[in-house]
């Protein structure tokens, strides 16, 4: 099974000092027909204006896995983390039994694009947690590179849930092909650039839903960048 989503048909919001794009159902966007993928359940592509951000919020009983495309990201949460996100960077923040944040973009003159994407775990209550690794451009160009897992192997954040996240840069080059298990779903998402994908060709901010193939295949790459999502 094939299904893609295409840019277009996302769900939108403008408020001005945020931009975004909803893969899912998301906050007032509801489609019965997009409410997640296995346990993928969010996908914003977001674009946050200088000096402005999300305040203070809670999440709970949530992996949220924050991708920087472009800019930079303050986070400050209830568990007493501080930091700064860059391209590269990958934050996980297990919400488990409940956990405040915000997110603020600390440019004064340059927008922040990021992706933000939930998973969803397979237990609940769990003590909150927050991981942030870098991921260099050379470690993702060209190839899949693990940036979340269960496990942690290869450097991963460590997700509770059976899933793997691959982050690449891909222009030209050879074929690359991730083998899927029996039983596992794939979906792929274009942050920018296009991709041949299984046979079907994509463009920044399409996705394309597999079920029933043995892999996945990219082809054709122009300046793409792309997550792969492995999942059970």
């Amino acid at each position: 099974m094939h299904q893609i989503r295409r840019a277009a048909e996302r769900g939108h919001a403008d408020h001005g000092w945020l931009k975004t794009y909803h893969s899912f159902s998301f906050a007032d966007y509801y489609d019965p027909a997009h409410m997640g993928f296995a346990s993928l359940r969010v996908i914003n592509d977001d674009t946050i204006a200088p000096g402005t951000g999300f305040g203070t919020h809670g999440h709970r009983d949530m992996e949220i896995i924050t991708y920087i495309l472009d800019g930079e990201l303050e986070h400050k949460d209830s568990m007493g983390t501080g930091s700064v996100i860059r391209p590269g960077d990958v934050q996980r923040m297990s919400a488990g039994s409940g956990v405040q944040h915000s997110e603020f973009n600390p440019s004064a003159t340059a927008g922040t694009h990021l992706l933000q994407i939930w998973i969803q775990p397979n237990v609940a209550g769990v003590r909150p947690s927050y991981e942030q690794k870098h991921f260099d451009k050379a470690s993702r160009s060209g190839r899949l590179c693990l940036v979340a897992s269960a496990d942690g192997r290869e450097g991963a954040v460590i997700i509770h849930q059976d899933a793997d996240v691959y982050a690449g840069i891909l222009d030209g080059g050879p074929v690359l092909e991730h083998a899927l298990r029996a039983g596992r779903h794939a979906y792929v998402h274009v942050a920018r650039g296009a991709v041949t994908v299984n046979g079907e060709r994509l463009s920044g901010g399409d996705a394309l839903k597999i079920s029933g193939d043995p892999a996945v295949t990219l082809a054709d790459a122009a300046s793409a960048e792309i997550l792969l999502f492995d999942l059970a």
